[in-house]
């Protein structure tokens, strides 16, 4: 005999069991993105291992339609509620860098492009071609080791960009800056094994502009952390004179840190530009712990006032597990 329901009407006892297993599953669905929209929202990376998830939060916001749907489905409206706010938490902290703002400026053009080397594994024949084929006017790299370096000039870069500041070392802690003007090196961030070349370049319009080769330590590990929230603590404030920070910045623009250097007053040019969902690092298949890493945001181009942004793309650069960055900026008063 089944139990459809008791005398009085009310439901028996085995048809109640699964329906609480279905609002228990409704709300499984929900809970993980719901952690992951608070744990975003808060203004600071919380713990070492937030730190190497919060760069996936453009898939964490895709997936989390999930919750919605299963809600939906289940026809249990106070979780679909819930989900609903979850959802479009992360969506209002990722699709406005698929929406361009106004990227035009007034002024002479300044065009940068950057590119991690992969320790000076990209040949520089094919770098000193992508320069050819883009003519920009400053050239930041990382990881170039002085192999590469002496690879560059024997493949003509100084011919296309006749300034440099070379601060190539052997391993991942090189960078170099590459000018078509005249530059005044300055004092390179160097904390962890990871030099950050800086620079002062006169810039078409007369006035100085301040370059940084950025490429802080990757917190792959957990010893590697402070280095990385160190390395992008001192980069320089947006306040006060014009600047471009370029490179490898080993963090997506949902690192708290990276957030800190937008509320300050940076702008990245590939969000500027409705560009921002587009991925630069791995290129190449790349494994953690045995598992394929999707791809994500860490290389950047970001101005303080000063300098506007006008475009910006990706380009492949064989060799290395990054995309080169590219960005046409205007130059203002700054």
């Amino acid at each position: 005999m089944t139990l459809i329901a008791q005398q009085d009407g009310s439901p028996a006892g085995p048809e109640i069991r699964p329906r609480r297993w279905v609002s228990v599953l409704a709300w499984l669905t929900v809970a993980p993105f719901a952690i992951w929209a608070v744990l975003r929202l808060v203004p600071a990376d919380v713990h070492f291992r937030w730190v190497q998830l919060v760069g996936f939060t453009p898939y964490a916001a895709l997936a989390s339609v999930v919750g919605p749907i299963v809600a939906l489905v289940s026809r249990r409206w106070t979780a679909l509620a819930a989900s609903l706010v979850v959802t479009a938490a992360l969506a209002a902290c990722v699709l406005p860098r698929a929406t361009a703002s106004d990227a035009a400026g007034g002024g002479p053009s300044l065009r940068i492009l950057s590119s991690n080397l992969m320790i000076g594994a990209v040949p520089p024949p094919a770098l000193v071609d992508l320069v050819r084929r883009l003519h920009p006017d400053v050239l930041t790299l990382q990881e170039l080791t002085p192999a590469a370096a002496a690879g560059l000039d024997e493949a003509g870069i100084g011919a296309l960009l006749p300034y440099k500041v070379d601060r190539s070392r052997p391993g991942t802690g090189g960078s170099g800056i590459y000018t078509r003007f005249p530059v005044t090196p300055g004092q390179a961030i160097d904390i962890g094994g990871f030099g950050q070349a800086r620079a002062v370049v006169t810039a078409p319009d007369g006035k100085p502009v301040e370059i940084v080769s950025v490429h802080p330590c990757a917190p792959r590990y957990q010893d590697r952390y402070q280095c990385w929230a160190d390395g992008l603590a001192a980069l320089p404030s947006p306040a006060g004179s014009r600047r471009v920070l370029a490179g490898d910045f080993n963090a997506t623009l949902d690192h708290a840190r990276v957030r800190h250097l937008l509320d300050e007053g940076y702008s990245d040019a590939a969000d500027v530009t409705g560009n921002g969902l587009t991925t630069t690092w791995p290129y190449q298949p790349w494994h953690f712990n045995g598992f394929g890493i999707p791809t994500v945001t860490l290389d950047h181009v970001m101005v303080s006032s000063g300098v506007a942004v006008r475009d910006f793309s990706v380009h492949t650069v064989p060799a290395t597990d990054h995309r080169a960055v590219f960005a046409e900026l205007g130059l203002t008063a700054g």
